[in-house]
């Protein structure tokens, strides 16, 4: 299926959930901000919510500095 990730084009398998794609990503276990057609995804909900084509997401992750 193909969907938007952060305004561009990415392909990913059906089924799959807001933490499959994150775990595609290599985001697992960091601290990500996930929009789903311009709603926030919570956290508790990244397993169960799951993505259609045409979907637009937006990851945002968090990267410490100083």
């Amino acid at each position: 299926m193909l969907i938007r990730l952060n305004g561009e084009p990415y392909e990913l398998a059906e089924p799959a959930s807001v933490a499959d794609l994150l775990e595609r990503m290599d985001l697992v276990g960091r601290r990500v901000a996930v929009e789903l057609n311009l709603e926030i995804v919570p956290r508790s909900s990244h397993a169960s919510t799951f993505l259609q084509e045409g979907d637009r997401v937006e990851v945002v992750h968090a990267i410490g500095g100083g």
